[in-house]
């Protein structure tokens, strides 16, 4: 991946928290402009207040107490709760560029997250038929560590992951987190890494090159 391919992508990082439907709004607005070729991809790390968003596939029977707002995102998936202490990263790209393949996007995207957690030395995966990165929580138990959620239109990524660096677990009670309900969700905090957004942020981008070239290339069979 040249250098000028990295430098051609906005890296935002937000200190405060967005409201979702503001940060769904410049979403849309710039999936749009970077089909049209008027806008630049983006990278944007952030975090919300706390809101639950439903993905295309929701159920109404997953929404068991809807103690915050809930919006529609738009994105594929279920039920997921976003909120303080978690962090969110929104990937704008443009797949026209790279190669055209769907699937080779998130198994990257999954990847990127992953490799970033191996970092703080916690080793987690891909789990067969749930989507997520998942860890061995303080239980001895597999749960759900961070989420993957995406949308595609004309080529276009929008929406990404989110990781429980330190949110208040309690909240992920509202929802049947992503339709899975036999598996728990876990944070860093509650594996007792201690963890700032700042420093997690740093580790994200030191690994976005190795992110970007994932795309260059389709996607493993395994």
């Amino acid at each position: 991946m040249p250098d000028s391919a990295r430098d051609q992508i906005e890296i935002r990082v937000a200190q405060d928290q967005v409201p979702y439907r503001a940060a769904l709004d410049a979403m849309t607005l710039r999936n749009a402009q970077i089909a049209e070729g008027t806008g630049q991809e983006l990278i944007w790390l952030l975090e919300h207040p706390p809101v639950y968003t439903a993905g295309t596939s929701a159920a109404a029977d997953e929404l068991l107490d809807p103690r915050f707002e809930v919006v529609e995102a738009g994105r594929g998936g279920r039920y997921t709760y976003h909120g303080p202490g978690q962090r969110i990263g929104y990937v704008l790209l443009d797949l026209k560029r790279r190669a055209r393949d769907v699937r080779g996007f998130v198994h990257a995207l999954e990847g990127w997250v992953i490799a970033t957690l191996a970092d703080f030395g916690v080793d987690s995966w891909r789990a067969e038929g749930r989507i997520g990165i998942w860890t061995r929580d303080i239980d001895g138990r597999e749960a759900k560590i961070g989420a993957i959620g995406v949308r595609i239109r004309r080529w276009v990524t929008m929406h990404g992951f989110s990781v429980n660096l330190a949110p208040d677990l309690s909240h992920f009670g509202g929802i049947v987190p992503c339709g899975i309900e036999e598996f728990g969700v876990t944070s860093l905090a509650r594996l007792g890494v201690a963890l700032d957004s700042a420093t997690w942020d740093r580790a994200m981008l030191a690994r976005l090159d190795e992110f970007l070239a994932q795309l260059e290339r389709p996607c493993p069979k395994d």
